[in-house]
């Protein structure tokens, strides 16, 4: 597999995860409602700087120790696809919704920043993704590691950006069209789903030649 290639798959998975509603998303959400669209931008740049945490983790350890015991990474990949294939039937099966955000006053945005980084941070689905994928795509022969953690950090914030941007900007009216349509926000669950689950077959494939 090439790295174009790879960046293509990376980048479908990045999308079916972060298109799907949850914390980080209704992180902004609610802080785009509560204190308008500069709460929901600085909600969302405070989000991408703990998706650049995540990144680094993701590059430096988590990598690097596959690299360290290169007997891990057919296994590594085996069990990051078995994991994204569960994620894509979940959501397959599921019909998300967004339900009203109740509960948040407007507060400085020095702190909704703050905030923003810690809930990223500490998002379990975020921890799992990077344990699961990153190992799959991040390899010495794509080029220096710094050169590829940085392409992988840009295309996470940009995402982010797009999507959480996005309905920062829109504020109640983003908000709105999500809460006031059920069936679209759960279609496009399932899409993502079959997205993940497509893409995350070919790479479980790549893991058992890897065997």
């Amino acid at each position: 597999m090439s790295y174009p290639e790879a960046l293509w798959i990376f980048f479908i998975l990045l999308s079916g995860i972060i298109i799907v509603p949850g914390m980080d998303m209704i992180f902004v959400l609610a802080n785009a409602l509560t204190g308008g669209r500069p709460a929901g931008i600085a909600a969302t740049f405070g989000i991408m700087l703990g998706g650049a945490f995540h990144t680094a983790f993701g590059a430096f350890a988590v990598v690097g120790f596959s690299r360290l015991v290169p007997q891990l990474y057919g296994p590594m990949l085996i069990v990051g696809s078995l994991y994204m294939i569960w994620i894509g039937w979940t959501l397959i099966r599921s019909s998300i919704t967004v339900d009203p955000v109740r509960g948040l006053a407007s507060r400085p945005l020095p702190a909704i920043f703050a905030q923003a980084i810690v809930t990223c941070i500490l998002n379990p689905k975020a921890w799992l993704f990077v344990l699961a994928v990153y190992p799959q795509f991040i390899k010495p022969s794509f080029g220096p590691l710094w050169t590829q953690a940085l392409v992988i950090g840009v295309m996470v914030a940009a995402m982010q950006l797009t999507v959480y941007g996005g309905l920062g900007l829109m504020a109640a009216k983003g908000r709105d069209a999500m809460v006031g349509n059920p069936t679209l926000t759960i279609w496009s669950g399932r899409i993502a789903g079959l997205l993940l689950v497509a893409a995350a077959l070919f790479t479980l494939w790549r893991g058992w030649q890897g065997i």
